[in-house]
């Protein structure tokens, strides 16, 4: 398996000014693999796309991932236009990832989308951008989409780049297997991980697919601090039983032993993501990456 790391920013973090550009170029300058942008529009974060956009045009090896972007709501023809921009113009370093959206009444106002139908939209529009993304013309008769002759130029420069997928439950892990070229999930255990990895290969192969066995990644949250426990509490959990110490890595060490035990289970995509933002972006990620950059492979 080949092993990457890469650094996301959750949809709480501050850097949206010059201290994001500061950031971009550490991770380049350090040779992680990746930087992966969250999507909350009524949060701090920046946009993913515009975010990714500057990103780009400040590196020439660095990853462009979303974790994840928000695609009920949208409108298909115009993401797979812009994505597509995006993996040109980059020399074909994007990572595009897709999700529901946040279960959240602001963030459905803000897309518009009733929370009954994120997933039959989610769907519809992610078919759309994948065959608009390879196919001269796209005509589609659906149940919220209508287009005659749509077609999207430039086509991406990956021929078409692969779509990951988040989401742990049962629901979200068979979609992976009918839809996804890979799968991303966050807040979970090693265990938890392998056991939806095997519900996702055999959807895959109840619909004719199979997913690329490098394309299992996993976000881990870590902080070099100890974490209170007020804050353990508030972290997702699907299983509530769960010790939610699991969950989060404390120190560079220990963020090195959970990327070994995903390793183990079959996972080699891994994206660091800090519980708060560093106080010294450089000096933090020189540390981090210390102890886990030499897992790559």
């Amino acid at each position: 398996m080949k092993i990457r790391v890469g650094f996301g920013l959750g949809v709480r973090t501050r850097f949206v000014d010059r201290s994001f550009l500061d950031l971009v170029d550490d991770l380049e300058r350090l040779r992680f693999d990746s930087l992966w942008l969250s999507e909350r529009v009524t949060a701090e974060c920046p946009d993913p796309v515009v975010a990714l956009a500057v990103a780009a045009g400040r590196t020439t090896r660095l990853k462009l991932g979303m974790s994840v972007m928000v695609l009920p709501g949208r409108n298909p023809v115009l993401v797979a236009k812009e994505l597509a921009t995006l993996d040109r113009l980059s020399g074909g370093r994007l990572l595009p990832a897709f999700g529901l959206g946040a279960v959240s009444r602001a963030e459905q106002q803000a897309f518009g989308v009733e929370r009954g139908e994120r997933a039959a939209r989610f769907d519809e529009a992610l078919g759309l951008v994948r065959r608009l993304w390879t196919e001269d013309r796209v005509d589609h008769e659906g149940r919220f989409f209508r287009l005659e002759g749509a077609k999207v130029r430039p086509f991406p420069h990956q021929s078409p780049p692969d779509v990951w997928l988040g989401g742990a439950a049962p629901a979200e892990l068979r979609r992976v297997g009918r839809l996804g070229d890979g799968w991303l999930p966050s807040f979970i255990t090693p265990e938890a991980a392998a056991a939806g990895r095997a519900v996702v290969e055999d959807t895959a192969a109840e619909h004719g697919r199979s997913i690329d066995p490098e394309h299992f990644g996993v976000l881990l949250p870590y902080s070099f601090d100890p974490v209170p426990d007020e804050v353990l509490e508030l972290l997702p959990a699907r299983d509530p039983d769960i010790d939610r110490r699991r969950l989060v890595a404390v120190g560079a060490e220990q963020l090195a032993d959970r990327i070994g035990e995903f390793v183990d289970v079959g996972f080699s995509k891994f994206v660091a993501v800090p519980l708060g933002d560093p106080v010294d972006a450089t000096d933090h990620l020189e540390r981090l990456s210390r102890d886990v950059l030499p897992l790559q492979t």
